[in-house]
């Protein structure tokens, strides 16, 4: 390749003519790795709320990291949300045995919801 300032021949990959300093092709960029997108999709199995919480941060830097980490801040925020929901469930189950509990000892009661 030639130097588009110079005319010099230069190495095929250069970024800058040594002999005039002239850029001659683009900088290449730096893919960042997206760090919260990634912690994101750890958190959902082990704290879903923490998971959520890094991972929507997570989907919104990804086109700051050339788009990397999209689909794990995604699959974060996915898994979180059904995770959050089986507990929701969970929990009302709980509390429906609990409920059903109380009504029985106090003598057959039962209460429904």
């Amino acid at each position: 390749m030639y130097c588009k300032n110079c005319g010099k021949e230069i190495d095929d990959k250069a970024v800058i003519c040594p002999c005039c300093g002239v850029q001659v092709a683009e900088v290449p960029k730096e893919n960042r790795t997206n760090t919260l997108a990634l912690i994101g999709f750890i958190l959902a199995f082990v704290v879903p709320v923490a998971g959520l919480i890094c991972s929507i941060i997570g989907s919104r830097n990804a086109a700051d990291c050339g788009g990397n980490g999209k689909g794990l801040a995604t699959a974060g925020i996915a898994i979180s949300i059904v995770e959050l929901a089986l507990a929701a469930v969970i929990v009302v189950f709980y509390i429906l045995i609990i409920v059903g509990a109380i009504g029985a000892a106090m003598g057959g009661m039962t209460v429904l919801i």
